[in-house]
């Protein structure tokens, strides 16, 4: 992998809208590669700067023009590809204004996959599993334009705080609509 080749290769994707990588994504970028010398590859970009390694297989340009305000939200959709994922809970409710406290390191997302935790340089994603339909999931969620996951109506992401068993205290039950 030439690094001028990689440095082009990446501003084109950013010129496309994209800066987060899947290692299987960054295979398809450079087919030529093997598989020993992708990894040399993206070693050597990573100790260069352009780009850097946030969590096991996953990899965001730094240098992207696109670059975002959902960086977290992007890594989750490249993170749990092929599951349904939306961002609830706390989070949610916090840009709802139903809760006094705003997560500001921390994407509380649920997902069909399993649960767990991301960390990664621009904070904690966290999964929680859910046993819901996909059905279900879309009937809960709203998606919004230039956005990368769907996110949880209020309501949902109130039953969804509730079903968890998190903290409510923190919830304001009279901003919830029809309280």
């Amino acid at each position: 992998m030439n690094r001028n080749h990689a440095a082009n290769t990446l501003r084109q994707w950013d010129g496309r809208g994209r800066y987060v990588f899947s290692r299987q994504d960054l295979a398809k970028l450079f087919p030529t590669d093997s598989p020993k010398t992708l990894a040399a590859g993206l070693g050597r970009l990573v100790q260069a700067g352009l780009l850097q390694r946030v969590c096991r297989g996953v990899y965001v340009n730094p240098h992207a023009r696109c670059f975002d305000r959902y960086v977290l939200e992007r890594i989750t959709a490249v993170v749990r590809r092929g599951e349904y994922n939306y961002v609830s809970l706390e989070s949610m409710l916090a840009e709802y204004g139903i809760i006094s406290q705003i997560p500001v390191d921390r994407l509380t997302v649920m997902t069909t996959g399993r649960k767990g935790l991301c960390s990664t340089p621009y904070g904690v994603i966290e999964f929680t599993h859910t046993h819901r339909q996909p059905a279900s999931v879309l009937a809960g969620t709203i998606w919004i334009e230039n956005r990368p996951l769907r996110v949880a109506t209020a309501r949902t992401a109130w039953r969804d705080l509730k079903r968890v068993g998190r903290n409510l205290h923190l919830v304001d039950v009279t901003e919830l609509p029809d309280a």
